[in-house]
């Protein structure tokens, strides 16, 4: 029994994939998702810590009544939410304009001289 897999039908040289992750097109991706991913998860990460830590330790706070029966707790919740969706939609945003043209050049890049190989 075999466990081999079958070749991509555009096969790309191995050292064509070392040569593309040494590159600085490939360096200035990563540094590029790095300069988003990293600040947006910290920022996120504080502001459900904060969220969690209120909840546990200010609970008179977070009792407090905005409108009716609807108290802080409840809008930090859904705030919570809302900030999720947000850091989506800004990473969509993101990397369609730096991200994704980037990574189409490298792939076209990739696949231009695995081909000629």
């Amino acid at each position: 029994m075999t466990t081999d897999t079958p070749a991509p039908a555009t096969s790309v040289p191995e050292e064509r994939y070392l040569a593309v992750q040494q590159s600085e097109d490939f360096a200035k991706l990563r540094k590029t998702l790095r300069g988003f991913i990293f600040p947006m998860t910290v920022a996120f990460f504080l502001w459900y810590a904060l969220y969690v830590i209120l909840s546990a330790y200010a609970r008179g706070f977070m009792d407090t009544k905005v409108v009716g029966h609807i108290n802080v707790a409840l809008v930090f919740g859904l705030l919570q939410f809302v900030s999720t969706f947000l850091i989506a939609w800004l990473y969509s945003r993101f990397a369609a304009r730096q991200v994704d043209p980037l990574a189409d050049k490298i792939a076209a890049e990739l696949t231009e001289k695995g081909e000629a190989a």
